[in-house]
């Protein structure tokens, strides 16, 4: 076994300075994005959505964010799964990008709404149609007896529809989850990273502050 207690790398890739920061969050993360694609990081729209139950038992999974601007972070999943059940009666959620190979990682947390129909169909109508009959086809988060009863399931589906996209079920959609923080985290040489945060300041109509946290 590894000796866990010793496994760690000096990050020395470069600081984040208030100086250096841009004027709003969706700025800066329109560069930081850009960085993480020109570098072909393996999927740099992966994010891990955490999200917790009516009586505030966390739950954290790995989606693909499929959108954002000034609104928001936007996500697709079935309405039905865990996210979805906990997302209706606690519409709150929080986001990490971890981007190791930058020494990076954006930290977003805020309340969350569904988007509508038209919205929800352009997150549903690109996808191909192997993955929208899986989509389709799955009781997300349900148990199932095996992998052949979800095989099934799709081949059934594949059969009664007709050939090309298939429609998009009533019950998946897109979410979007609407900011009160986005923290910037940048990796610093001896653990001394720098984290500095926009945070909504609802006293000042709904403007935002920039705050640097200690590491």
């Amino acid at each position: 076994m590894p000796d866990l207690i010793r496994m760690r790398r000096d990050y020395d890739d470069g600081g984040l300075s208030e100086a250096g920061l841009a004027p709003t969050w969706v700025e800066q993360f329109d560069r930081w994005f850009a960085d993480a694609v020109a570098a072909e990081l393996p999927e740099p729209n992966a994010m891990v959505v955490s999200t917790a139950d009516a009586h505030g038992a966390p739950d954290a999974r790995i989606v693909l964010m499929k959108g954002y601007d000034a609104e928001g972070f936007v996500f697709g999943t079935n309405y039905a799964s865990a996210k979805g059940a906990q997302l209706a009666v606690n519409p709150r959620a929080a986001l990490v990008f971890p981007w190791h190979a930058q020494q990076r990682q954006v930290r977003v947390s805020g309340a969350v709404e569904r988007i509508g129909p038209t919205a929800s169909d352009a997150l549903w109508d690109p996808r191909p149609r192997g993955s929208q009959l899986a989509a389709a086809a799955s009781l997300q988060s349900t148990v199932v007896d095996s992998r052949d009863e979800l095989v099934e399931r799709v081949r059934e589906l594949d059969a009664v529809t007709r050939p090309g996209p298939v429609p998009r079920p009533v019950n998946w959609g897109g979410y979007r989850v609407l900011p009160h923080r986005v923290e910037f985290w940048q990796g610093g040489h001896d653990r001394l990273h720098d984290r500095l945060v926009f945070v909504r300041d609802d006293e000042e109509g709904g403007g935002w502050v920039v705050q640097r946290l200690a590491p």
